[in-house]
């Protein structure tokens, strides 16, 4: 898959794919846009997400997972052609709990690929990126497994 990394029909095609594995789907993560390089991905507040029950503030892990899914986006639509990549480091600030009840997004953007390694950096927020949740850098290995993360179809 030839890629332009401003090319909105990449995002949707990669979205596509990530929110369609097993994990994504089960946590419901939706594609909502991207802002050049940046893709978006969007998560409902459900009350299965919810990891304190008495604040019904949504779990770190799914927060975690977001940022990891919406960054390998983001480095995958870096790439000349798809290929396995594996999340080698990730890291995130939680800057203050997510509202209870609200949406979370977060935008990711591949700021550097360097041979093997591709560099992250995404913000999670409910309705302005400039009132973070938190902040996530990760690092993602290329070709980390020769055999292909998903069939011809898949997550469709």
């Amino acid at each position: 898959m030839s890629a332009t990394p401003a090319n909105p029909a990449v995002f949707e095609t990669l979205s596509a794919i990530f929110a369609g594995l097993p994990h994504c789907k089960t946590l419901g993560f939706e594609y909502v846009g991207c802002d050049g390089i940046k893709p978006t991905l969007r998560l409902e507040w459900r009350a299965d997400l919810v990891g304190n029950p008495a604040s019904g503030v949504v779990h770190g892990g799914v927060i975690t997972s977001l940022v990891d899914t919406t960054s390998a986006i983001a480095v995958a639509a870096r790439l000349a052609e798809l290929e396995t990549i594996a999340t080698l480091d990730l890291r995130i600030d939680y800057l203050k709990a997510a509202t209870p009840g609200k949406a979370i997004h977060c935008t990711a953007e591949c700021y550097r690929l360097a041979g093997q390694v591709g560099f992250t950096r995404a913000v999670c927020y409910h309705d302005d990126p400039n009132d973070p949740i938190a902040h996530g850098v990760a690092t993602f290995m290329r070709e980390s497994n020769p055999r292909p993360m998903w069939r011809e179809g898949a997550g469709q």
